[in-house]
């Protein structure tokens, strides 16, 4: 054949199947087909819409004010403070152990959430007054101090759940029987817990001071579960890990 045979036949472009769809690509696409999301303000295409925001489970959350500013500006409450020593102290105007617990305990825990000066200082130290000398008179009233609590544990204020464990720990040991009077209510304070169980400070080879001042939320809440599960009878260990996976029993080991 000759060289030059095929110079004047024309060449015959391959096109494609009509059985195979063709996808629209991001430039192509139809603004009025497309979701809000992928059009700008012109129509034109902008792009993939941006990822789900954060769940927010360690937010602070907001503070509302309890009763007792309330109670406390009247002069409502039996007590008063005394500058006499450095520091400030509480003054009871009368005996702590004459008080009638199923009232005053629970306006007391309910202050705990409070961040504001006196009020945080006057919750503080009350509470630890009346448990010290409570006696059996603490164990009827448990069952009041659970909304106060977990109000407390859910403002994820870390400072505030701190303040909480420490109130909790001296609850649980301020009588006989509180610790397994808390059992029923683990699904109301322990779903915090969980959240906050691994918050520690990874400090390398350094000194966490917070640790000596009990200031460590994850080493708190361990201590905390500890105490509960010691102090909660049979019962107490299966209810702990149902609310807390990842809590190992300190009495098993």
């Amino acid at each position: 054949m000759a060289p030059k045979a095929w110079e004047k036949v024309k060449p015959n472009p391959m096109r494609k199947s009509s059985s195979v769809p063709t996808l629209p690509t991001l430039a192509s696409a139809n603004p009025s087909s497309m979701h809000k999301a992928f059009a700008g303000l012109s129509g034109n295409p902008r792009g993939f819409p941006p990822g789900p925001p954060r769940a927010g489970a360690t937010r602070v959350r907001s503070v509302a004010e309890s009763e007792f500013r309330r109670f406390y500006d009247r002069g409502d409450l039996p007590i008063q403070i005394y500058h006499g020593v450095p520091g400030g102290k509480i003054s009871w105007k009368v005996e702590v152990d004459k008080l009638d617990y199923h009232h005053y305990l629970p306006i007391f825990f309910d202050v705990i959430r409070e961040k504001e000066e006196p009020y945080r200082f006057l919750a503080i130290q009350g509470v630890q007054d009346m448990l010290e000398v409570g006696g059996s008179k603490v164990l009827p009233v448990v069952p009041q101090l659970i909304i106060p609590i977990k109000t407390a544990l859910n403002t994820r204020d870390p400072e505030l759940v701190c303040t909480t464990l420490k109130i909790m720990q001296a609850l649980v040991l301020s009588g006989d029987m509180i610790g397994e009077a808390l059992v029923p209510y683990y699904r109301q304070i322990l779903p915090v817990l969980n959240i906050f169980k691994s918050k520690n400070f990874n400090v390398g080879d350094g000194i966490d001071y917070s640790q000596r001042k009990k200031q460590c939320l994850g080493d708190l809440i361990e201590e905390t579960l500890q105490l509960f599960e010691t102090h909660g009878g049979e019962d107490a260990f299966i209810n702990i890990k149902y609310m807390v996976p990842v809590y190992e029993s300190c009495m098993l080991t």
